[in-house]
């Protein structure tokens, strides 16, 4: 989608660590967490598979989104993904 600014989420595995990331470019940022290209917490934690995105119309919007996600408990994150998400499937071939 031309224009479009992605939250998105990270996962380790079914219930594992999670990662909340922004970009202008959903396919090529998951390709790079999933080549260990992107240093950090994704690459340190095997966060490899995205579980959940959604679509903004502004990168002031997402990154917003992706604050007020951040200071959610865990609970709520997992809430959110398995409402889109149940079988915490890798959405990346889906993109």
């Amino acid at each position: 989608m031309k224009d479009a600014i992605f939250v998105y989420i990270m996962a380790s595995q079914r219930n594992g660590t999670l990662y909340i990331g922004v970009t202008s470019d959903l396919k090529k940022r998951v390709w790079e967490h999933k080549q260990g290209l992107a240093p950090g917490f994704t690459k340190q934690y095997s966060a490899k598979t995205l579980v959940y995105y959604e679509v903004h119309g502004s990168m002031h919007g997402a990154i917003k989104r992706e604050k007020q996600l951040k200071k959610w408990n865990r609970a709520w994150k997992i809430e959110l993904i398995e409402k889109q998400n149940p079988y915490w499937l890798d959405l990346y071939n889906r993109i």
